[in-house]
């Protein structure tokens, strides 16, 4: 089996290169899914997921709906 370089890759069409982005990226996604203790996470994002985790067990009315969080959005792009 002959290794595939970055080389390779980049004689690959604008919409070739998109969609093997998007195919690693839903393998990681897979995968992360059945094994999460196996993504690289640093000591601070770690921190970060375990403060704001209390933080919405201790009040999880404070929390903001997905969807007004995307039409917040949207109105600020728009």
């Amino acid at each position: 089996m002959n290794a595939i370089t970055i080389s390779d890759l980049m004689h690959l069409s604008l919409d070739e290169r998109l969609q093997l982005v998007e195919d690693l990226w839903d393998s990681i996604a897979t995968e992360a899914l059945r094994a999460p203790e196996r993504l690289p996470v640093a000591d601070g994002q770690r921190q970060e997921i375990l403060r704001r985790s209390a933080a919405h067990r201790a009040n999880p009315g404070e929390a903001i709906p997905l969807e007004e969080v995307l039409e917040r959005i949207e109105r600020s792009l728009g």
